[in-house]
């Protein structure tokens, strides 16, 4: 797939730059995306109960302010942000509280759910769904508001809340806005449809931005075997309105759309370790959540659905959908139907997805699709053989293999201190080019979890 190349016309745009790549690491695995990335987004039915999870995001839960029999209406809040690293949770459709309760995430944590029955009217609350004329008239304090008060959180997976990524101290003065479109997650194409069907309005999503940080420039990264999107982005940022955007084309390499990797490819700029894109002078988002800004600015529309990809040969109906947030795997899984004999359903793509055993998880804003798997997996796994293909293909430039065995023997305390263990992005490079079969990205995930946990312990 690095071969991939922009037709002649495209590439002699003014406002396309020269195809870049990260200069270390990464894989080419078959992006198979073709399934679904030529179909038009579809409209998943409203399931009759809905379970809205009152943590989202990274940070402090949200607190819950309804109550067991309470009518609601869509957008309303049903869940207060507690602290500034927080956000709060929205009804995404009427209808009547029917209980809160502890309901399991794809991630194993448990939380509390709003359980809504819903009533078929759809309705939005007062003072949603009405249209501002013009939101750069908006001060960035009342911008960051109305990000924060719709509930944003990051799309592309990690769910920080958007507020805290747009407030970066005095100190830090942002140059570049980056623009997230490369999806190189395999068989998903959910931000690709939505650049080809809401281009607009995402990009109108990000000027707001460019205005609340007072960036000088906009870099919209964006795969080579996405051609119809950079197209599509080029023609559009001519218009004066977005002075200061280009399009920067990528070679298709995997996990290129890593915040920091796409940081290192488009600018040639290297976040340090332990540091965030602010640090550079870089803020970077994904274009789902530019899209989620325009219709928090534009519509007064808090975040209550998104688009999902379903799709893999286990699969009826591959193709992408809008899906309300709070809908459970069953539901959806049940309307696109799943061939008999499917191997694995994942959540998400096949390289950072999460193995789904649980029908009665959730949709979250996190989630980014489905993919059913037919073929089998040899489990088994043997001892490192020192090949270092890992290290080849790390993207963050860490000795996979040296933590993969102290992974077996719970070093976590070494693994942090020694061999960077928190710059890992858990991209599942390292276990996808392993001869022997080794799952290093998750005995990386699991130090990082007796890490995190031996911190709080100590706070306690």
């Amino acid at each position: 797939m690095s071969s991939v190349a922009l037709p002649d016309h495209i590439a002699a745009m003014p406002q396309v730059r020269e195809l870049k790549k990260i200069p270390y690491g990464g894989v080419h695995p078959d992006d198979c995306k073709r399934f679904t990335d030529g179909k038009r987004t579809g409209v998943m039915p409203i399931p009759k109960e809905l379970a809205v999870p009152l943590s989202q995001h990274i940070g402090a839960p949200s607190k819950c302010i309804v109550n067991k029999k309470d009518k609601v209406k869509k957008g309303q809040v049903v869940g207060e942000a507690q602290g500034f690293v927080s956000c709060p949770v929205h009804a995404t459709t009427s209808g009547t509280v029917v209980k809160i309760e502890p309901r399991t995430s794809i991630f194993g944590t448990t939380g509390d759910c709003v359980i809504i029955k819903a009533d078929g009217k759809d309705e939005w609350a007062d003072g949603c769904d009405v249209e501002r004329e013009d939101p750069l008239s908006l001060s960035p304090k009342e911008m960051l508001g109305l990000i924060r008060g719709a509930g944003i959180a990051g799309m592309g997976g990690a769910t920080f809340p958007t507020h805290v990524k747009l407030s970066p101290p005095p100190n830090k003065p942002i140059k570049t806005l980056v623009v997230n479109g490369v999806e190189c997650e395999p068989y998903l194409t959910c931000d690709h449809r939505l650049m080809l069907e809401h281009p607009r309005e995402m990009l109108e999503g990000v000027l707001y931005c460019k205005k609340l940080l007072n960036a000088e420039q906009v870099c919209l990264g964006i795969e080579a075997n996405k051609v119809d999107c950079i197209e599509v982005m080029a023609q559009l940022i001519t218009d004066p309105r977005y002075e200061g955007f280009y399009v920067q084309p990528l070679h298709v390499l995997y996990p290129q759309g890593g915040e920091k990797q796409l940081i290192l490819a488009a600018l040639g700029v290297e976040v340090p370790s332990r540091g965030l894109p602010m640090d550079v002078g870089v803020v970077c988002s994904n274009v789902a959540t530019f899209f989620a800004i325009y219709e928090a600015l534009k519509l007064n529309r808090p975040l209550i659905q998104r688009i999902l990809t379903f799709t893999g040969q286990g699969i009826v109906d591959q193709r992408n959908y809008w899906v309300r947030i709070g809908t459970t795997f069953r539901e959806l899984l049940n309307h696109v139907g799943v061939v008999p004999g499917t191997n694995k359903i994942v959540s998400g793509g096949p390289m950072m997805g999460l193995s789904v055993g649980d029908m009665d998880r959730i949709v979250t804003k996190g989630s980014a699709g489905f993919t059913a798997l037919m073929e089998e997996r040899i489990e088994e796994y043997r001892d490192c053989i020192r090949c270092s293909a890992c290290v080849i293909g790390c993207p963050a430039g860490l000795l996979p293999c040296e933590l993969s065995i102290l992974g077996e023997r719970n070093q976590w305390e070494l693994a942090q201190n020694s061999y960077n263990l928190f710059d890992c992005i858990q991209c599942g490079v390292c276990s996808y080019v392993c001869p022997s079969r080794r799952p290093i990205v998750h005995q990386i995930r699991q130090l990082m979890s007796e890490a995190v946990a031996a911190r709080k312990k100590e706070k306690h």
